[in-house]
Protein backbone atom coordinates (compact mmCIF):
# COMPACT_ATOMS: atom_id res chain seq x y z
CA UNK A 1 0.00 0.00 0.00
CA UNK A 2 2.81 2.46 0.99
CA UNK A 3 4.48 1.36 -2.33
CA UNK A 4 1.19 2.42 -4.42
CA UNK A 5 0.81 5.67 -2.54
CA UNK A 6 4.68 6.60 -3.22
CA UNK A 7 4.07 5.73 -7.21
CA UNK A 8 1.09 8.05 -6.81
CA UNK A 9 2.68 11.03 -5.27
CA UNK A 10 5.67 10.53 -7.61
CA UNK A 11 4.01 10.22 -11.16
CA UNK A 12 4.23 12.92 -13.08
CA UNK A 13 2.20 11.70 -16.14
CA UNK A 14 -0.66 14.71 -17.31
CA UNK A 15 0.93 17.48 -15.36
CA UNK A 16 1.76 19.19 -19.29
CA UNK A 17 -2.67 19.01 -19.45
CA UNK A 18 -3.33 20.32 -15.98
CA UNK A 19 -0.66 23.25 -16.54
CA UNK A 20 -2.53 23.82 -19.94
CA UNK A 21 -5.61 23.43 -18.75
CA UNK A 22 -5.15 26.30 -16.48
CA UNK A 23 -2.71 28.56 -18.17
CA UNK A 24 -4.79 28.38 -21.44
CA UNK A 25 -7.86 30.23 -20.23
CA UNK A 26 -5.36 33.08 -19.06
CA UNK A 27 -3.69 33.71 -22.30
CA UNK A 28 -7.04 33.66 -24.03
CA UNK A 29 -8.57 36.09 -21.86
CA UNK A 30 -4.97 38.31 -22.22
CA UNK A 31 -5.11 38.13 -26.36
CA UNK A 32 -8.62 38.90 -26.09
CA UNK A 33 -8.32 42.04 -23.85
CA UNK A 34 -5.17 43.30 -25.89
CA UNK A 35 -7.52 43.06 -28.87
CA UNK A 36 -10.24 44.84 -27.12
CA UNK A 37 -7.93 47.48 -26.17
CA UNK A 38 -6.09 47.99 -29.50
CA UNK A 39 -9.68 48.33 -31.14
CA UNK A 40 -10.74 50.67 -28.44
CA UNK A 41 -7.53 52.85 -29.06
CA UNK A 42 -7.95 52.88 -32.48
CA UNK A 43 -11.95 54.00 -32.71
CA UNK A 44 -10.43 56.77 -29.87
CA UNK A 45 -7.79 58.14 -32.46
CA UNK A 46 -10.75 58.28 -35.18
CA UNK A 47 -13.03 59.81 -32.93
CA UNK A 48 -10.32 62.65 -31.92
CA UNK A 49 -9.42 63.33 -35.74
CA UNK A 50 -12.82 63.01 -37.02
CA UNK A 51 -13.98 65.89 -34.50
CA UNK A 52 -10.89 67.87 -35.30
CA UNK A 53 -11.46 67.87 -39.10
CA UNK A 54 -15.26 69.30 -39.04
CA UNK A 55 -13.69 72.31 -36.62
CA UNK A 56 -10.78 72.09 -39.45
CA UNK A 57 -13.21 72.15 -42.57
CA UNK A 58 -15.84 74.65 -40.96
CA UNK A 59 -13.03 77.44 -40.08
CA UNK A 60 -11.28 77.60 -44.06
CA UNK A 61 -14.08 79.94 -45.10
CA UNK A 62 -15.58 83.24 -43.83
CA UNK A 63 -19.34 82.11 -44.64
CA UNK A 64 -20.99 78.58 -44.20
CA UNK A 65 -24.60 77.20 -44.63
CA UNK A 66 -26.84 74.61 -43.04
CA UNK A 67 -26.17 72.23 -46.27
CA UNK A 68 -22.45 72.51 -45.20
CA UNK A 69 -23.42 71.86 -41.75
CA UNK A 70 -25.23 68.93 -42.30
CA UNK A 71 -22.92 67.23 -44.85
CA UNK A 72 -20.35 67.33 -41.90
CA UNK A 73 -22.45 63.95 -40.12
CA UNK A 74 -20.81 62.21 -43.08
CA UNK A 75 -17.87 63.55 -42.91
CA UNK A 76 -17.19 61.98 -39.01
CA UNK A 77 -18.87 58.74 -40.53
CA UNK A 78 -16.04 58.12 -43.45
CA UNK A 79 -13.50 58.76 -40.89
CA UNK A 80 -14.53 56.87 -38.45
CA UNK A 81 -14.68 53.97 -41.12
CA UNK A 82 -14.57 50.80 -41.01
CA UNK A 83 -15.70 50.83 -37.48
CA UNK A 84 -19.80 51.79 -37.40
CA UNK A 85 -21.23 54.74 -36.15
CA UNK A 86 -24.83 53.37 -35.51
CA UNK A 87 -25.20 55.68 -32.38
CA UNK A 88 -23.61 59.34 -32.30
CA UNK A 89 -24.28 62.98 -31.59
CA UNK A 90 -22.49 65.87 -33.29
CA UNK A 91 -22.89 69.37 -32.35
CA UNK A 92 -21.46 72.04 -34.24
CA UNK A 93 -21.15 75.74 -32.78
CA UNK A 94 -19.30 79.08 -34.05
CA UNK A 95 -18.72 80.99 -31.27
CA UNK A 96 -17.67 84.93 -31.36
CA UNK A 97 -15.09 86.30 -29.10
CA UNK A 98 -15.15 89.87 -28.17
CA UNK A 99 -12.32 92.23 -27.08
CA UNK A 100 -12.81 91.47 -23.54
CA UNK A 101 -12.68 87.91 -24.12
CA UNK A 102 -16.30 87.10 -23.75
CA UNK A 103 -17.48 84.25 -25.82
CA UNK A 104 -20.67 83.81 -27.05
CA UNK A 105 -22.63 81.60 -29.64
CA UNK A 106 -23.33 82.77 -32.80
CA UNK A 107 -24.50 79.60 -34.41
CA UNK A 108 -24.89 75.97 -34.23
CA UNK A 109 -26.44 72.66 -35.42
CA UNK A 110 -26.82 69.45 -33.96
CA UNK A 111 -27.48 66.06 -34.99
CA UNK A 112 -28.06 62.60 -33.53
CA UNK A 113 -29.01 59.21 -33.57
CA UNK A 114 -29.69 57.90 -30.57
CA UNK A 115 -30.69 54.20 -29.04
CA UNK A 116 -34.45 53.69 -28.55
CA UNK A 117 -35.15 57.25 -29.49
CA UNK A 118 -36.49 58.51 -32.91
CA UNK A 119 -37.69 55.62 -34.04
CA UNK A 120 -39.20 55.44 -37.91
CA UNK A 121 -42.52 52.91 -38.60
CA UNK A 122 -40.63 49.63 -38.65
CA UNK A 123 -38.87 50.45 -34.99
CA UNK A 124 -35.30 51.41 -36.64
CA UNK A 125 -33.37 54.47 -34.68
CA UNK A 126 -33.21 57.49 -37.19
CA UNK A 127 -30.83 59.95 -37.90
CA UNK A 128 -32.20 63.25 -36.71
CA UNK A 129 -31.15 67.06 -36.22
CA UNK A 130 -31.25 67.66 -32.03
CA UNK A 131 -31.25 70.29 -30.03
CA UNK A 132 -28.53 73.03 -30.82
CA UNK A 133 -27.22 75.39 -28.55
CA UNK A 134 -29.16 79.06 -28.13
CA UNK A 135 -27.72 81.80 -30.32
CA UNK A 136 -26.48 84.57 -27.53
CA UNK A 137 -25.90 82.09 -24.59
CA UNK A 138 -22.80 82.42 -22.94
CA UNK A 139 -20.09 79.80 -23.77
CA UNK A 140 -17.22 79.03 -20.99
CA UNK A 141 -14.14 78.51 -23.38
CA UNK A 142 -11.13 76.38 -21.81
CA UNK A 143 -8.99 78.46 -19.36
CA UNK A 144 -5.57 77.34 -21.54
CA UNK A 145 -7.38 79.10 -24.65
CA UNK A 146 -5.93 83.22 -24.33
CA UNK A 147 -9.02 84.05 -27.19
CA UNK A 148 -9.88 87.80 -27.41
CA UNK A 149 -11.34 89.57 -30.82
CA UNK A 150 -11.49 86.09 -32.42
CA UNK A 151 -14.38 83.53 -33.87
CA UNK A 152 -13.56 79.91 -32.74
CA UNK A 153 -15.50 76.52 -34.27
CA UNK A 154 -16.46 74.51 -31.59
CA UNK A 155 -17.00 70.44 -32.59
CA UNK A 156 -18.92 67.85 -29.94
CA UNK A 157 -18.65 64.62 -31.37
CA UNK A 158 -19.55 61.54 -29.30
CA UNK A 159 -19.27 57.93 -30.42
CA UNK A 160 -20.26 54.81 -28.51
CA UNK A 161 -18.22 51.77 -29.17
CA UNK A 162 -18.84 48.43 -27.78
CA UNK A 163 -16.69 46.85 -26.27
CA UNK A 164 -16.34 42.86 -25.97
CA UNK A 165 -16.56 41.45 -29.49
CA UNK A 166 -15.90 37.87 -28.54
CA UNK A 167 -18.30 37.97 -25.24
CA UNK A 168 -22.36 39.26 -26.41
CA UNK A 169 -23.73 37.92 -23.82
CA UNK A 170 -23.02 40.64 -21.73
CA UNK A 171 -25.41 43.57 -20.97
CA UNK A 172 -25.24 46.42 -23.58
CA UNK A 173 -24.32 48.94 -20.29
CA UNK A 174 -20.74 46.52 -19.66
CA UNK A 175 -20.21 46.83 -23.41
CA UNK A 176 -20.30 50.43 -24.62
CA UNK A 177 -17.98 52.96 -24.07
CA UNK A 178 -18.50 56.83 -24.97
CA UNK A 179 -15.88 58.37 -27.07
CA UNK A 180 -16.28 61.46 -27.30
CA UNK A 181 -13.81 64.77 -27.99
CA UNK A 182 -14.19 68.61 -28.52
CA UNK A 183 -12.09 70.60 -30.50
CA UNK A 184 -11.83 74.03 -30.73
CA UNK A 185 -10.18 75.81 -33.67
CA UNK A 186 -10.05 79.61 -35.06
CA UNK A 187 -11.03 80.90 -38.24
CA UNK A 188 -8.47 81.70 -40.83
CA UNK A 189 -9.40 84.73 -41.83
CA UNK A 190 -12.04 87.44 -41.21
CA UNK A 191 -13.24 88.70 -38.23
CA UNK A 192 -16.05 85.52 -38.39
CA UNK A 193 -18.05 83.14 -40.01
CA UNK A 194 -21.59 83.82 -40.74
CA UNK A 195 -24.10 81.07 -41.22
CA UNK A 196 -26.21 81.00 -43.71
CA UNK A 197 -30.04 79.73 -42.81
CA UNK A 198 -28.96 78.58 -39.18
Amino acid sequence: MLLRMRRFVEDRRGVGAIEFAIVAPLMIMTYIGAFEISVAVSMSRKVNRASSTVSDLLTRSKTTNTTTLNSMKDVTRNIIAPFPQHYYSLKMTGIAVDAAGSATVAWSLAWAREKGKNKDKDGNEMEKASTPYTKGDAVTLPKEMDAKSTFIVRTELNVPHTILLMAPGLSSELRSLPLERTSFFRQREGDGITCNGC
